[in-house]
């Protein structure tokens, strides 16, 4: 199952794509962002062109696990993107994602406007990164939990 991982920002969303299995996660170009009609069809596109199954929006809710402004906004988004899209779109927890991308490329020695550039695909494959980890732990529990019966 290939999934789409989107990194929600005003200015920028970060792309990422799951391989057919669905186990490992490749950075796409970072979509710069004009207008939200224009931004849903170009990832309206991607979907078609990598055919996924299942789209996934990082959802930054606060550290304490609540609601905040850019949540809802994201929320909203994901909204728009459900109506547009055959497959199902998802909000999953990016808490530090961002700061995860962030940390990677400042030691990674990479210069501030190359890791300005960097940050929204990255933050995005970490995103799909924790998502395939997720469902991969799920499987094994069930597979497990099959067998035992």
């Amino acid at each position: 199952m290939r999934v789409l991982a989107l990194d929600f920002g005003v200015r920028r969303i970060g792309l990422a794509v799951s391989d057919e299995l669905g186990l490992t996660a490749q950075g796409l170009p970072t979509l710069e962002r004009r207008n939200s009609s224009d931004d849903l069809g170009r990832i309206q596109a991607l979907a078609d062109e990598y055919e996924v199954e299942r789209v996934i929006v990082g959802n930054p809710i606060s550290a304490q696990g609540r609601e905040t402004a850019m949540s809802r906004r994201v929320a909203g988004f994901a909204e728009k993107l459900r109506r547009r899209l055959s497959c199902p779109v998802e909000l999953w927890d990016e808490r530090l994602t961002s700061v995860q991308a962030n940390r990677m490329l400042r030691e990674s020695g990479m210069g501030i406007e190359k890791r300005r550039r960097a940050v929204d695909r990255v933050a995005a494959t970490l995103l799909l990164e924790g998502y395939l980890d997720y469902c991969a732990h799920l499987a094994t529990r069930g597979a497990e939990g099959g067998a035992a019966s």
